[in-house]
Order: C-alpha cells, then structure tokens, then sequence
C-alpha cells in the first residue's frame, strides 16, 4: 500500500512539474512581476501538497524587499519550501542552469547562479546581489554551501554576505525543518545528502508520511559594523536558537 501511495503521489509531481513547465511559456510571460512572484508561489505550495508535505510557518516572512534571506540547507525540497512561503530570488551553482527541466524551473522564479569553484565568479554574483538588493529584490542564500541532514549546522560561509553589507540590506534568518508531525522527531526522509541521488530522495519523501516543514523566520537585521565572517558565525548561532 506505501508503494501505491508513493506512485500515485510521483504521478501527481510529474503532472504538476509538467504543468508548471506549460505555465511559464504560455501564461507567464503575459504577466506582470509582481503576478509572476505570487503564481511561483502557487505553484510551490502545489508542490508540497503533492509530496504530501505540510507547510508550517513561524515568524514572519518578508512583506517587500530589499532583504537577503539566509537558511540552513537540508533538501532539495527547501527551495520548493522557502517559495511557497515567499517568492526569493535564490542563489544556485551554476551546474542546475544545466538540468533539463529544473533549470526551466529555476530560471521562471530568477535564480541567480555561481560557480562555485572560481574566486572571480563569487565576486561577480555577489556585485549582482548587491544591485538586485538595491533594486528591492528579495534574495536567499544556503551559506552551508552544501546540506546537511537536519540535525546540526554546517560552518557558514561568508562571502555571499558581502552583498548585503555593500547594499547596506537587512539580513533575515531563517531555520528549516523536517519533522513528524505525528511524534515531533525529525524526519530524514526529504534530507538529500551525502551519497543521496535527487531519485533516492525524492522516493524516501514519497514514501513518507506525516512530514512537515517548518519554516522559522526570525528578525531582520544589519550588519551594524560587523565584517561577513563575524556576521556569518552570529547568523549560524541565530539560525541554531531558532532550530532549537
């Protein structure tokens, strides 16, 4: 019965993945931005519907821009998370501007991409953020750099953040989540990690009930004289009370 349920939900993603690649080339570019953002975040909170996976926000998420969000990193399924609560502009590697179909994906919501192995590149996309800070964008960062499996943090790194002390932005932390909304426990079935493939993932979460993400948004700050790497380590610590 698990199986059964997992493939009608895998049905239900490819159907909703389809549709939304039929969305972006006949009904978005007829849009304004504005009703761009808010289809992209239908679509999301579509999304986890189909994966069968509860949406619980805490906090308050950002009205308007400009604003960097910065969260821990867990999953694939994060960024599906973070757009459902609020339309971002999300800094990806560039490697998913290569995924057929995902890359469609992300290119709809104005993802921003990096590579991540050149010093130069980091510094073009962070010139990038800071203009998108300036224009009023809203931005979100994974400064892990890499996931995690929801139990504790990785290091932060600092060089993104450099945008938002050049465009004197607020910084806004945010603490994601997979839990069993049945026992509380953490759930490790979305986690993507290690020797994971997007298959594996994707099945484990499938077959999985009872998962809820909760998104904890915490305040707004500035760097108030803080350099990156000073600010990364109070985030990280910000973003662990908020998880805890």
């Amino acid at each position: 019965m698990n199986r059964l349920r997992a493939a009608w939900r895998l049905l239900r993603v490819v159907l909703h993945i389809l549709g939304g690649v039929w969305t972006i080339y006949t009904v978005l570019p007829r849009m304004t931005v504005l009703q761009k953002h808010a289809r992209v975040q239908v679509w999301a909170l579509a999304m986890l519907e189909c994966l069968a996976i509860k949406l619980v926000v805490k906090g308050s998420p950002p009205v308007h821009g400009p604003v960097l969000l910065v969260a821990n990193h867990i999953s694939w399924v994060d960024i599906v998370v973070m757009h459902a609560t609020r339309h971002c502009r999300f800094v990806s590697k560039d490697e998913i501007a290569r995924w057929p179909i995902v890359s469609t994906l992300a290119g709809a919501a104005d993802t921003l991409y990096i590579t991540r192995e050149s010093r130069r590149d980091a510094m073009r996309v962070v010139h990038q953020m800071a203009q998108c800070l300036r224009d009023g964008d809203v931005l979100a960062i994974f400064p892990e750099g890499t996931t995690g499996d929801g139990s504790t943090l990785l290091p932060f790194h600092a060089n993104l953040l450099q945008a938002a002390i050049s465009a004197d932005a607020p910084v806004q932390p945010v603490a994601l989540q997979f839990a069993n909304a049945a026992t509380g426990q953490i759930s490790f079935a979305p986690c993507y990690v290690g020797d994971d493939t997007l298959w594996q993932s994707l099945w484990r979460t499938l077959r999985a009930d009872n998962v809820q993400a909760v998104v904890q948004f915490g305040t707004p700050e500035r760097a108030q004289g803080r350099d990156r790497r000073a600010w990364a380590a109070d985030l990280r610590e910000t973003i662990a009370g908020l998880r805890a």
